[in-house]
């Protein structure tokens, strides 16, 4: 089967946060960061996650608020367009297609209805050439529309947002790139450029980090790699520029941030403490120390209460002004490598691997956020390049939850290797685990593999080694010499004719044990330790084994170093097939019988899914990812997902998460998901210089629903006495969220009318019910009075009353008539008595 295109390959919950500088909005009550193909909205006083913005098909690259609307943001992505977005209730107001790979977005309050862009130069023939461009956008009232006015800045800038600013409110454009820094003036329309050599006598690192512009003055401080901050003045005269240099941080500057009264100017990198100058003071500096790592990002919030950092282990630090830390937004740790397999965790779906150096991280991949941090190393990290120090190589988790195993190992040199296997019991009082048993040298090299058995009774663990053996373990039920719980201990050690063991795995329900030997598969029976039966399917040695699941498990698969992906059948002791592909990774869905297998391709990796007992694959898809996918795991959903056709019915119990060699998560989306996302987000279609407030999409939703029910029939009305809940206004008080929400005493005029009945339409219904009951003649005095009453009312609404009175007006009981002249003469007085109190 070939790929379909209702699946896509999207970036998912663990994606880098510290991608690009976050902002503030500015009340300060919320933090916009761009994570993936999304927008997040935290809160900075609770760090709880408000509101996703959904929308970008590719990598966000930019955020701004809108200058003319703080209740508004607009994001730019490598989708080729510009979103406006109302984050307060998570809304996408316009989509504006550029057509163009956007690498960065800039808002100017001197230049309204224009955003500022940077793209690619397709004139030049350097692929990495850039170019700061003015992107007018149009004003339509449709939600997407096609914005192609463009006019070229600056030519030959750097990609990075942090190398480009504006400064005194867009007067000018300031941009660097490698050794030269090039400065835009908007009014003279003139481009002034100054170099810097590579080197200096004293041998300095001059190339170009970051930029930032004072707010009110004409100065530009720049970062460069060897720690210097260089401020630039006079430089709208060539030959007079003239900069000054401060210098603390010992490698390259990785951020600077003026405040927004420029008093101060803020400075981050490799040291993880924020340098706060204080401007025209000389070098007079405060710290904030111990962030917990190298700074990526600094911004301000545009009152200065709050001050962020992004760090380079996918954090956000949100401080007050006072150099309190207020919030810590934690995403998923993501370091060079990540030597541990990807896990899920039973009892949280969280996924498990490697987090701070010596420690495991449970990351929740619903609300994208830590759960929270193990120590397995438990010994203080020292930042030293080339000092070995332990790391954590293996875990695995059993099927209920309750047992984590890890490995650690530290290795001095090739003679020396100190490997430490650890035992880690569940605590449901401190909802983490605790150290229950540490066997140090459980094999005399390393191990190369191990896994719990999905056994529910004797709960065992399997380790293969690189000293030729597997070693079983159980846990027994025996006290210790303080008499406390049980402990684990070796059961069985085992081996095969003097061969190296690379791989294990369990059956589902625990009866079979297959370990990989070179080229030849054993599989064992783990209650007697018997070996079952042998196969062998040369060449190569095992690389990848598991069994089938649920109806396929009379299946093990297995692949091989030689390019060979094979399926024998335990009940004939047989090969069912064998295919050659360049299987590098193996994945069952423990919820269904389906395989994941990524295969290597030219400069890609290609997946294919497939059930052992069919060859044919289920599903195929090329080029997933660029370069070699390292890890891969199936995570079982919450909900099943409905409405799945063929190709995506492999979807619909669990989702499937890789990790490609640049230490992005990526994961499969199919268009009914998406589909279901855009139908339950709000859609706006508003003029953009209206604000949207909360009160305003309540009360102008409210508005609307009352001149639909002024022109219903009076049925509909008798409907809306008996239950008031019905009433819209209630209805949008009881779903929007309270912290947005205007006063009570805004909202009781609205809530008091929503209750009552428009007088004017129950007169024009009455004046219509009269000329058709004029026979009654106890009743028509009473009528005529009501009637005389109508008739000012009637002329002063001119032509839409006479355009109802063509309408067909449907006919009622009399007994429906009576209640309605009863509510006419009911006196409502003491209402606007109440409300004038």
């Amino acid at each position: 089967m070939v790929a379909s295109a209702e699946v896509r390959v999207a970036r998912c919950g663990g994606s880098r946060i510290n991608f690009i500088e976050p902002i503030i909005t500015l009340d300060s009550r919320f933090l916009l960061c761009a994570s993936g193909d999304a927008v997040h909205v935290y809160s900075t006083s609770t760090e709880e996650r408000v509101h996703v913005l959904q929308g970008h098909v590719d990598l966000v690259t930019g955020l701004r608020l809108n200058s003319s609307n703080h209740l508004q943001v607009y994001s730019c992505s490598l989708d080729g367009t510009v979103k406006l977005w109302d984050f307060t209730d998570g809304i996408l107001i316009k989509t504006y297609i550029v057509g163009h790979k956007i690498f960065s977005l800039y808002v100017s309050k001197f230049h309204e209805g224009t955003v500022f862009i940077i793209l690619p130069m397709e004139s030049s023939a350097n692929t990495e050439a850039f170019q700061l461009v003015a992107l007018h956008l149009p004003k339509t009232t449709g939600p997407e529309v096609e914005a192609r006015d463009i006019l070229s800045v600056l030519r030959d800038v750097s990609p990075i947002p942090k190398a480009t600013s504006f400064g005194r409110g867009g007067e000018f454009v300031a941009s660097a790139s490698g050794l030269q820094l090039s400065v835009y003036f908007f009014r003279k329309q003139k481009t002034y450029r100054f170099s810097l050599k590579a080197n200096d006598k004293k041998g300095a690192r001059n190339r170009f980090t970051c930029v930032a512009s004072h707010p009110n003055d004409d100065c530009i401080a720049t970062g460069h790699e060897d720690g210097k901050i260089r401020l630039w003045r006079n430089f709208s005269q060539k030959k007079e520029y003239t900069y000054s240099t401060e210098h603390w941080h010992h490698s390259a500057v990785n951020a600077l941030h003026f405040t927004p009264e420029g008093t101060e100017l803020l400075s981050g990198g490799v040291e993880s403490v924020l340098v706060l100058w204080r401007y025209g003071a000389g070098s007079k500096k405060d710290f904030v120390p111990r962030l917990g790592s190298a700074i990526e990002h600094i911004s301000v919030s545009p009152d200065g209460s709050l001050y962020c950092t992004s760090h380079k282990d996918n954090k956000i630090v949100v401080m007050k002004s006072s150099r309190d830390i207020s919030a810590i937004i934690q995403g998923l740790v993501k370091g060079e490598t990540i030597r541990t397999d990807l896990l899920i965790d039973p009892r949280t779906k969280a996924l498990v691997c490697n987090g701070k150096p010596g420690h495991l991280q449970f990351f929740s991949l619903r609300h994208d956020k830590q759960l929270y941090n193990l120590d397995i190393v438990q010994q203080e990290y020292i930042h030293e390049a080339g000092l070995h120090q332990c790391e954590v190589t293996k875990a695995a988790i059993d099927a209920q939850g309750s047992w984590l195993a890890t490995v650690e190992e530290r290795q001095e040199n090739p003679e020396e290797l100190d490997i430490i296997l650890k035992l880690w019991a569940y605590d449901e009082s401190t909802q983490s685990f605790h150290l229950n048993t540490s066997i140090s040298m459980a094999h005399e090299g390393q191990i190369s593999a191990m896994c719990f058995s999905g056994d529910a009774e004797a709960t065992m663990l399997v380790t293969t080694g690189r000293d030729g053996h597997f070693k079983a373990w159980l846990l027994a039920d025996h006290p210790d010499a303080q008499g406390e719980g049980a402990s684990w201990s070796c059961d069985y050690v085992g081996s095969y004719h003097r061969r190296e063991p690379t791989r294990c795995c369990f059956s589902a329900d625990g009866s079979l044990l297959a370990v990989g030997f070179g080229e030849v598969v054993t599989v064992w029976s783990p209650s007697t330790w018997e070996l079952l039966v042998t196969f062998s399917q040369p060449p190569g040695d095992i690389r990848d084994l598991c069994f089938g699941r649920l109806s396929c498990s009379k299946y093990l698969l297995g692949t091989t170093t030689k390019n060979l992906l094979c399926c024998w059948n335990l009940l004939t002791c047989s090969l069912e097939w064998s295919s050659t592909v360049d299987v590098i990774l193996l994945q069952p869905d423990p919820l269904s019988e389906n395989m994941a297998a990524f295969s290597r391709a030219s400069g890609s990796t290609d997946l294919f899914v497939f059930k052992p007992s069919e060859p044919r694959p289920l599903f195929s898809q090329k080029a997933v990812c660029s370069g070699t996918v390292r890890r891969a795991v199936f995570a079982p959903r919450e909900e099943v997902l409905e409405g799945c056709d063929e190709s995506t019915q492999w979807l619909s119990c669990s989702r499937l998460y890789f990790l490609t060699e640049h230490m992005e998560l990526m994961t499969f989306s199919t268009k009914s998901e998406e589909d279901q996302i855009i139908a339950s987000s709000k859609q706006l279609v508003i003029d953009d210089s209206v604000a949207v407030t909360p009160f305003y999409l309540l009360l102008g939703k409210h508005r609307k629903s009352q001149r639909e029910t002024q022109d219903s029939v009076s049925s509909h009305t008798a409907a809306r006495i008996q239950l008031p809940q019905g009433s819209p206004a209630i209805r949008e008080l009881l779903h929007t969220p309270a912290h947005v929400l205007p006063s009570a005493s805004f909202l009781c005029n609205m809530f008091v009318n929503s209750l009552l009945i428009s007088k004017s339409g129950v007169r024009e219904d009455g004046r219509c019910r009269e000329e058709e009951m004029g026979s009654e003649e106890e009743e028509e005095a009473e009528e005529q009075e009501s009637e005389g009453e109508m008739e000012a009312s009637v002329s002063a609404q001119g032509p839409a009353v006479q355009g109802f009175q063509t309408e067909p007006t449907p006919q009622l009981s009399k007994a429906q008539e009576r209640e309605l002249r009863k509510l006419q003469k009911a006196d409502f007085s003491w209402l606007s008595s109440l409300l004038d109190s």
